[in-house]
């Protein structure tokens, strides 16, 4: 059940600041016995009070304390977490409120500040605010000498009332499942387990559940720039955040003074289109993996042929899940876990050398390199609990889709796909039947022109695996005021790995000289 559209990675610091927080609300308290009743988004206009102010506490100490030792971390920065309420329905502005929470950052070399950077990395599920972190400690220094470094986890996300209706033991389940089912008993599986998880949700939240949608946070986004002073939006999204701000230029465009879209989700094409695209990508991805690993001077782990090898490991692991060596871990590595840790591989190449050797130690009996991997995108962490990342990525896609598939159609292109795209064809049809089972208030994505906004800067990556290129054409085409920008590299996101990516975004950024629509990047 892979629904993930990809995220930046970034460090996970959130649960240790949580401590800092006094009485985080659960969503169930927020909206008490009239969720069913507010809960149900809209696009329409309905008059809405003032956006509340953000209650900032210094938590510099803490998170100081946590990036320590981390790349950046001697930069001068100061860190203050917050915390909003914003409506839970906008059809009922002045009804129940959920709160927000988020980090801001202020680099001590701050000089003309120009505003705030609002930022987001993707997912949908992944925290605004740990983004936030981790890119004070990456952006170019002349980012951090202007603006304020603001991520705040929408609506349903990290600390933002979390979604949280899939049980840890279950996310083990999801990660461990058959990950290419193709015969009548995986997909029977397969099926059976996206109900459980589908009723499970619907059971904990009830019609509240599409309450954590896209459009909504959106608008949630609106109130929090409002909030920080701004009088435009400076925004930086990564892959879903890409849908994120194009649905906020949409809604408002003359309040966008800034907005770069990385990695960008195409806005065009269908559910099954989307998918069939990651499927492709994700293999050319591999592809990239491979060829790179072959051409190292110092010789691959995986040998001449990294496919057959991976497939050598998958055929291992189903006749006997592999164990690992970490002290007290007693999972051992299903094709599940095999290839969860090399789709977290394929995000950015930087990962590949750890990829390979995960993948030689497997094939030698020792999975921890993998489950290393696999921890990392599924959102465990070491205590063996989960964040709420698949929770929230479940249910804001499915708030957000009204598509619908049959198992009949799944079974057909869960084997057309396995032989077109043989390591991920399989498991990205399943994903497609997730959502038909969603129980809840769908709010579909507006057609997104943004008339009216200011210049926008959206990124494609030639070799994004995640986000294939076709997807950052797509939506520049559809925006009336976007210049594309190309970058010719491999992995998911492109800013600011390269300097002439980097030079073009912060001048955007910064004094809004928008780069030559088709501007293209060398590697």
């Amino acid at each position: 059940m892979h629904l993930h559209r990809g995220r930046l990675a970034v460090p996970s610091t959130l649960l240790a600041v949580s401590l800092v927080l006094a009485g985080c609300t659960s969503f169930s308290d927020s909206v008490g016995g009239s969720a069913g009743e507010e809960a149900a988004a809209t696009t329409s206009a309905a008059p809405e009070p003032e956006a509340a102010p953000i209650e900032w506490t210094d938590c510099n100490e803490q998170i100081q304390t946590i990036v320590a030792g981390r790349s950046g971390s001697d930069r001068d920065l100061s860190f203050d977490c917050g915390r909003t309420e914003v409506p839970i329905s906008y059809d009922e502005p002045q009804g129940a409120t959920l709160p927000l929470f988020g980090v801001r950052v202020v680099s001590g070399t701050q000089t003309d500040r120009i505003g705030s950077l609002m930022v987001n990395p993707g997912g949908p599920g992944a925290s605004g605010a740990d983004a936030a972190i981790g890119l004070a400690l990456t952006l170019p220094e002349e980012i951090l000498a202007r603006f304020d470094i603001v991520g705040f986890d929408p609506r349903g996300v990290g600390l933002s009332t979390p979604v949280e209706c899939i049980p840890d033991e279950r996310h083990d389940e999801m990660v461990a499942a058959e990950p290419r089912p193709v015969s009548d008993e995986d997909l029977d599986a397969a099926f059976a387990f996206a109900q459980k998880i589908a009723d499970g949700c619907a059971e904990e939240y009830g019609d509240a559940l599409g309450t954590f949608n896209t459009v909504d946070s959106a608008r949630d986004l609106d109130r929090l720039r409002e909030a920080l002073g701004d009088e435009q939006l400076t925004y930086l999204g990564y892959s879903y955040g890409t849908t994120l701000g194009s649905t906020y230029a949409e809604l408002f465009p003359e309040n966008v003074r800034a907005m770069v879209l990385d990695a960008a989700v195409d806005p065009d094409t269908d559910l099954r289109a989307n998918a069939e695209e990651r499927a492709a990508g994700l293999e050319a991805g591999f592809d990239a993996f491979a060829a790179n690993c072959v051409g190292l001077l110092a010789g691959c782990p995986l040998g001449a042929e990294p496919r057959q090898f991976v497939e050598q490991v998958l055929t291992q692991a189903a006749a006997a899940p592999i164990p690992s060596s970490e002290p007290g871990e007693t999972r051992q590595a299903t094709p599940g876990v095999v290839l969860t840790a090399i789709r977290a591989g394929l995000t950015g190449t930087e990962s590949w050398p750890q990829l390979a050797q995960a993948l030689a130690a497997a094939q030698a009996g020792d999975s921890k390199g993998l489950f290393s991997l696999a921890d990392s995108y599924s959102g465990r962490l070491e205590d063996g609990t989960y964040s709420n990342l698949f929770d929230a990525n479940i249910a804001i896609n499915c708030a957000d889709r009204e598509e619908q598939f049959e198992e009949s159609e799944i079974r057909e292109l869960a084997a057309e796909w396995n032989a077109q795209y043989p390591l991920f064809g399989a498991g990205s049809a399943i994903g497609l039947y997730t959502c038909s089972l969603w129980d809840a208030e769908r709010t579909p994505l507006p057609e997104r022109d943004a008339d009216g906004s200011a210049p926008i800067l959206v990124i494609g990556t030639s070799g994004d695996p995640v986000t294939p290129l076709p997807g950052a054409v797509d939506l520049a085409e559809d925006l009336e005021s976007a210049a594309l920008l190309t970058w010719q590299g491999q992995g998911h996101t492109a800013y600011p790995k390269t300097d002439c990516v980097t030079a073009a975004v912060n001048a955007y950024l910064i004094d809004l000289v928008v780069p030559m629509d088709g501007l293209t990047c060398p590697a």
